[in-house]
């Protein structure tokens, strides 16, 4: 795998910059959960994607034999050694993703029969947004499938576009719904990492890759809907725009709902069938960021301007 060199997990301090580097790793790698796991089967090891996703996004701090497997099926088999010495030092060393004051939770080990709790819980402190979007506080929330206490970054809006909501409203779709990119429509609005933000946000991944999570439209005040994800690991979780170290306004799921970002459904300017905007109640609508057509990129906050990366498709789940 090309410039694996790059990536030194011996350099980190804690769990925190472990499972950093090991992001890193399954990035480089090019392969998502379920491959990884599948991968890890035809060598005769155990490597759950929801394990991995717990280990990855910070729930857990992992243990030895998932750090061998991960580091094998992703490339790294050369310096196995080294991902195992770096884990034994990160794991003494404490510090996770919430810190020295949750020494509690960084003793907790990924498949490890542990009951989830939330005595994890940190408070990010959240910016402003760059994208001129006011950030109220609103009190602490917790962050969807991880026990993290995040500050709020848009719970009703917010946005970078001061002008009233335009456009005919439609109600959305029941049940399970994909949401899918218009410039990549082979890919759907799911969970997975972004440059500058150490929890799970919203990314478009390929839509095969998706399950078991669930999306759903949920009906809330106005007209407006929530996004609501369901996870059998994670719960259920709604997404709400917050702010990375990048400066980019990113969706993130919360467990609290009542606390998180309302949109509303608008049919897209192009005037293709089945195709929407979603406006964010206050100002602002959802766009893929980066490469748009890109397995990976996140959904984020951007003024409404009707460019192509804003718009999205829906469909019943199948």
């Amino acid at each position: 795998m090309a410039n694996v060199g790059e990536i030194q997990p011996q350099q980190a301090a804690n769990v925190h910059e472990f499972t950093t580097a090991m992001r890193q790793l399954k990035g480089r790698s090019g392969l998502t959960y379920r491959q990884i796991e599948e991968r890890a089967a035809e060598h005769g090891e155990v490597l759950a994607r929801s394990t991995l996703a717990d280990v990855l996004g910070g729930k857990v701090a992992p243990r030895p034999e998932l750090v061998a497997a991960f580091a094998r099926v992703c490339g790294d088999e050369e310096r196995v050694s080294e991902w195992l010495e770096a884990r034994d030092r990160a794991v003494s060393g404490g510090g996770s993703q919430a810190d020295s004051a949750d020494s509690d939770d960084s003793d907790a080990e990924a498949g490890a029969p542990t009951q989830r709790t939330r005595r994890g819980m940190r408070q990010r402190r959240v910016p402003a947004l760059l994208l001129g979007i006011t950030v109220v506080s609103l009190g602490a929330a917790t962050v969807w499938g991880t026990g993290i206490v995040g500050a709020p970054g848009g719970s009703g809006g917010g946005g970078g576009d001061a002008s009233a909501p335009s456009g005919k409203r439609e109600a959305p779709p029941r049940g399970p719904v994909e949401i899918r990119p218009a410039l990549a429509d082979n890919l759907c609005l799911t969970d997975g990492h972004a440059e500058g933000y150490d929890s799970l946000v919203a990314v478009q991944r390929p839509c095969q890759d998706v399950a078991p999570q669930e999306t759903e439209l949920v009906p809330a005040a106005g007209g407006t809907f929530r996004v609501q994800w369901y996870h059998p690991d994670h719960g259920r979780g709604c997404l709400n725009v917050v702010t990375a170290r990048t400066g980019a306004a990113l969706l993130e799921p919360w467990e609290d709902c009542a606390k998180t970002s309302r949109f509303h459904l608008e049919p897209a300017a192009s005037g293709g069938g089945g195709q929407y905007v979603l406006r964010v109640a206050g100002g602002g609508c959802v766009a893929i960021g980066g490469s748009a057509k890109s397995a990976g990129a996140p959904a984020v906050q951007q003024p409404c301007d009707g460019n192509a990366a804003q718009v999205f498709s829906l469909s019943p789940a199948t």
